[in-house]
């Protein structure tokens, strides 16, 4: 009762952290869909190969040549370098500083990694270097007196 509780829990948070809040349309910085959809398949290819390094038994940890620390460990870092490569390939274009750490957040705590990240650049504007348009100054024309 206890676990199918915790599952139902979980299930419910997890649709939470999805939900967006009431936004006029004004955000500037959106996720592009196609970078989420990277990061929930390469996490989910993560969870996989977590899950089969255990002969796929979900009740206790049974693997004898790795302990379940070093596969959380190693498939967290083989999907923070994979889903990268993977945008990259499937936006067709080198990913910008926030993409970027948006996936890797995603790696390291799924679901709200990146929205986290996400959030914070939107605080801190200044984090994106070299995107900011450059500060153009204006001449006024003289006006003379005929």
């Amino acid at each position: 009762m206890n676990k199918a509780l915790a599952m139902l829990t979980a299930a419910i948070a997890a649709f939470v952290f999805t939900c967006q809040g009431a936004d006029a349309h004004w955000r500037k910085h959106h996720v592009d869909k196609r970078l989420v959809a990277v990061s929930v398949g390469v996490g989910a290819a993560s969870t996989a190969a977590f899950f089969s390094i255990n002969n796929w038994k979900f009740d206790h940890w049974h693997a004898s040549s790795i302990s379940q620390f070093g596969a959380y460990a190693g498939t967290t870092i083989g999907c923070m370098a994979v889903s990268p490569m993977v945008a990259t390939v499937v936006v067709n274009r080198p990913l910008t500083m926030r993409e970027a750490h948006v996936l890797v957040a995603s790696c390291v705590l799924p679901i709200v990694g990146g929205w986290l990240v996400n959030e914070a650049y939107n605080a801190h504007p200044e984090w994106e270097a070299g995107s900011a348009a450059p500060v153009v100054k204006h001449h006024r024309k003289r006006h003379t007196k005929k």
